[in-house]
């Protein structure tokens, strides 16, 4: 809730525009401001000096050997209940809500440290001040402005004696009168915009603090905003990037089938095309011959068909397509000359299959690397389904050995290629490989791709 100013306007009309001053008698804001008057006055003379009292006597008796200060802080806790109580009867007899202000907390725990945070807290001695400046201006607004009714009702009867007398002085009487009560009308309407500016002063929050306040928030939302900005800007370029990469391994893998292509499986159909025509021509004359061709082109066959398998493999590995992500890394594990362990986690087949591809690439590439150049005895593969911040799961792959480390992602290298593969996909490629302490490769990617 914020502090609603005593404006002048609502509270005190007469002071603000012709109008207002000419409705006085009669306005609203006139009796709500004597009502506020007297009951503040009765308010703070029953309850508001025996607050002030409390603390005065408490903070009197500091001095003699310190008893103050066992009575000092709960004497304060009154005077901010009192705060709390004359914030409320303002709201509801004027309609200006103050904003608590709060109360210091204390910085330490145990008896003492609520006893400093007390004494400290000038809230306190703000709410035991007001009784005593809040009584002064009701006493003073409230006294003025009855005398002013006062004098204008002895005007009116005076008047009436002396019309009764047949004396023309007084015709005097009612503009007499008038004045008074118009006087009277404003002083109430001034009342009650004193006690609410002093009330907002002394127990609330002032305009300038939550100016202050407003000002602050708004600098942190400037400073949250450019923040955002500058990672929106940075996440643009990071995209760009990775897209370009993505692009460019793309053309790269486009090519290395082509030649893998051109280079083994259309050879070898041309030479299965030479041999079974080799084996056609001997047929009549030397049947053994025709056998030994024939034979070779089988042999050409599966040796084509085998590299057609390894080809499509390195697109989309059928396993993987036929029995998930968990039995396709068990595959690599077996195929692979060093002892891995495998550790699969639940939920791994909910993960989407472009995500599915690269972890098993990464883990590929990654046990490729561990027999060829790591030296390792054993290497672990773990996989699992990670919950984030966000509240979006994500798919963590990690692939460690105990070999030689030193594991670089140089350009052109396959775990460059990898990296690239996760940043397309917005995940992370973390590499940690130092000399003589093994490789462990860590990749997140999100589980939706």
């Amino acid at each position: 809730m914020t502090s609603t100013p005593a404006a002048p306007r609502d509270t005190a009309p007469a002071v603000t525009s012709l109008p207002g001053l000419l409705r006085a008698p009669w306005a609203g804001a006139t009796w709500r401001g004597l009502a506020q008057l007297a009951l503040g006055y009765l308010w703070l003379v029953s309850v508001g000096l025996v607050v002030f009292d409390l603390v005065l006597v408490a903070a009197s008796l500091v001095p003699a050997l310190g008893l103050g200060l066992l009575l000092l802080p709960p004497a304060l806790w009154v005077a901010r209940w009192f705060a709390t109580a004359e914030r409320a009867r303002l709201a509801a007899q004027t309609g200006v809500v103050l904003r608590d202000p709060g109360r210091r907390r204390p910085t330490r725990p145990g008896w003492w440290g609520w006893t400093t945070a007390e004494l400290a807290d000038r809230r306190g001695w703000l709410a035991t001040a007001y009784t005593l400046a809040g009584l002064v201006v009701a006493t003073v607004f409230l006294t003025l402005a009855v005398a002013a009714a006062s004098g204008a009702v002895a005007a009116v009867v005076l008047g009436a004696r002396r019309v009764t007398e047949a004396d023309l002085t007084a015709l005097w009487a009612v503009p007499i009168a008038v004045v008074l009560a118009w006087f009277a009308a404003v002083l109430a309407q001034l009342g009650t915009l004193a006690t609410t500016a002093l009330a907002q002063a002394m127990l609330g929050v002032s305009p300038a603090a939550e100016a202050r306040t407003a000002q602050r928030a708004a600098e942190a939302e400037a400073r949250a905003a450019e923040t955002d900005a500058a990672t929106a800007r940075q996440r643009a370029v990071e995209l760009t990037a990775t897209r370009a990469a993505a692009l460019e391994a793309a053309d790269a893998e486009r090519r290395r089938i082509e030649r893998d292509l051109h280079d083994g499986a259309q050879q070898r159909l041309v030479a299965l095309g030479v041999a079974l025509g080799s084996a056609r021509r001997p047929a009549d004359r030397d049947p053994s011959a025709a056998v030994a061709a024939v034979e070779h082109a089988h042999l050409e066959v599966k040796e084509t068909l085998a590299e057609l398998r390894d080809l499509v493999r390195g697109i989309h590995p059928a396993v993987l397509a036929d029995r998930g992500l968990d039995d396709a890394l068990s595959a690599l594990a077996a195929r692979s000359p060093v002892p891995v362990r495998v550790e699969a986690g639940p939920g791994l087949d909910a993960v989407g299959a472009g995500v599915q591809a690269a972890a098993y690439f990464v883990v590929a590439e990654a046990l490729t690397n561990v027999a060829r150049h790591a030296a390792a005895t054993r290497a672990h593969v773990r996989a699992a389904v990670v919950p984030v911040a966000e509240g979006t799961d994500r798919l963590l792959v990690e692939v460690s050995d105990d070999g030689r480390g030193g594991a670089e992602a140089r350009p052109g290298s396959g775990l460059a290629g990898l990296r690239g593969r996760v940043a397309a996909l917005d995940g992370t490629f973390d590499l940690t490989s130092p000399p003589g302490a093994g490789t462990r490769l860590r990749v997140e990617l999100p589980c939706v791709s």
